[in-house]
């Protein structure tokens, strides 16, 4: 445990930054299962907009420092892939 108060107050920071980015994550997580769901589905409709929200989620989680940018760049590649190939 820190003895020193500007460690202590980082500890706390810490703690609710790692708390904001694990909902961040969790968030995104749940938005692109709802993608991959509407395309196993087949609805074509569904999935576009399941598409939108699932590229704007990624690259808001790029923008805050989330998921590295390649890593959002190569997520929502294949997101269009995949909804390409549903046609």
């Amino acid at each position: 445990m820190a003895n020193i108060k500007s460690a202590k107050k980082r500890i706390l920071v810490i703690e609710k930054k790692t708390l904001v980015n694990k909902i961040a994550r969790t968030k995104l997580k749940t938005i692109v299962k709802k993608f991959v769901a509407a395309v196993e589905s087949g609805d074509k409709a569904a999935a576009t907009v399941a598409y939108t929200a699932a590229v704007k989620a990624v690259d808001q989680a790029a923008a805050r420092g989330i998921i590295h940018k390649n890593a959002a760049a190569h997520k929502k590649s294949q997101f269009t892939k995949k909804l390409n190939a549903m046609a």
